[in-house]
């Protein structure tokens, strides 16, 4: 049945409701086809809401304890220009016990994975300002949260170019929600994630230690007070030891794409941060330069 997007968002939010509230508690819907509503759109983005045997079939009926148990704490960033299909999405793993936050173009999605700790992102490739590929690069450079890539184009290709863009899993519209969902919970068990794992544990370095859940930092025993950009530049090298940054890089993934400042800016920072942290400004010991490329964290 193919309809118009307004009646289709209507029929699909209807469809949810009824599937997820009335539905699965009804017997009849034991037997009832799934439900699968198609909007008109280039991209043919098509969601399949299963029957309440065939989420039986495939596990459901401990669902709701998975989810709280893997779910609970676990936050997700839902990214894609189709408004009611992120609905959707959001629904579904908030169900399981998730936290879902969403975006709808691919320069949000880079924004909200520099600041949001996620644990998971699912990421469209086709959207507006930038596209999923870039985005996923772009997240790349601070970041090795999972990213599921979901897509209309199914060639091997494109998979090829999402899995070299920094991609961890591809899903091809049409999809089941029960794959999506499957596939959410096999990437985070792979990512070593549980509903009681413990959130940003400290990093270390020799001496410094970096606690990203209180934003504090150590030099031996003593507590040291960075300012807001050189906790996050000092996170990102912590997090990514011997991988060297370029000025521009460091200025794009701290500062933004948007700054307006120099690359000046990096050195300052580096300077205070080898001044706060090394036993030896002069002689640093963990934040190094490599002449003519960048900066990075040595390998302890």
């Amino acid at each position: 049945m193919r309809i118009s997007r307004l009646e289709g968002a209507v029929l699909f939010l209807t469809a949810v409701f009824l599937a997820f509230s009335a539905g699965w508690l009804a017997r009849g819907a034991l037997d009832a086809p799934p439900v699968r509503v198609e909007v008109e759109r280039s991209s043919a983005a098509v969601v399949t809401i299963p029957t309440a045997a065939q989420e039986q079939d495939s596990g459901g009926a401990d669902r709701w304890d998975y989810g709280m148990k893997e779910g609970n704490n676990l936050k997700i960033l839902v990214v894609d220009d189709e408004k009611v299909l992120v609905k959707g999405m959001k629904f579904n793993l908030q169900s399981e016990g998730y936290q879902v936050e969403t975006a709808y173009d691919g320069e949000s999605a880079v924004e909200l994975a520099r600041g949001g700790a996620f644990d998971l992102i699912i990421l469209d490739l086709m959207m507006p300002k930038i596209d999923g590929l870039q985005a996923c690069m772009r997240i790349r450079e601070f970041s090795n949260v999972p990213i599921i890539m979901l897509t209309a184009r199914s060639e091997d290709a494109d998979k090829i170019m999402g899995f070299e863009c920094g991609a961890d899993d591809y899903i091809t519209k049409p999809f089941n929600i029960l794959e999506l969902k499957a596939r959410v919970r096999a990437l985070l068990r792979r990512a070593g994630m549980t509903a009681q794992k413990e959130r940003g544990s400290r990093l270390f370095a020799g001496h410094i230690t970096l606690d990203p859940d209180e934003r504090s930092v150590w030099k031996g025993k003593e507590s040291v007070e960075l300012t807001a950009k050189e906790f996050d530049l000092m996170e990102l090298l912590m997090r990514n030891p011997g991988r060297v940054y370029s000025r521009e890089s460091l200025l794009n993934v701290v500062w933004g794409y948007e700054y307006a400042g120099d690359y000046r800016t990096v050195d300052v920072h580096v300077r205070r941060l080898r001044e706060k942290l090394e036993m030896d400004p002069a002689h640093p010991a963990y934040i190094l330069t490599k002449w003519g490329v960048g900066y990075y964290l040595k390998n302890s």
